[in-house]
């Protein structure tokens, strides 16, 4: 995880994107991955970001993430639904359907 964006980037980003929260170390994170690359295999035209959050990072609290892995579908800077510590597929299928 390597992205460092601002929340006025993420806002601005055009179509639809998937926010990932985490931590590379984070073993719930680790453990949600393949979950999460499948997801975003099955979803055309989904841009993934994964951001590495943690303290002092402004992104992750400006959309007040507390627990990781934390999944946020944004469409053109609107949020559509977000999913905290997905474990299974329905947990995330929902996502896209706004």
């Amino acid at each position: 995880m390597a992205e460092e964006l601002t929340r006025a980037e993420v806002d601005a980003l055009p179509g639809t994107t998937l926010l990932e929260f985490g931590a590379a170390w984070c073993p719930i994170c680790q453990a949600a991955r393949p979950l999460i690359e499948d997801f975003v295999r099955s979803a055309a035209g989904l841009r993934h970001v994964r951001i590495e959050d943690g303290k002092g990072k402004p992104l992750g609290r400006s959309f007040r993430v507390k627990l990781w892995p934390t999944l946020i579908v944004m469409r053109d800077g609107r949020e559509l639904g977000r999913a905290v510590r997905p474990s299974n597929a329905s947990d995330l299928r929902d996502l896209l359907r706004s």
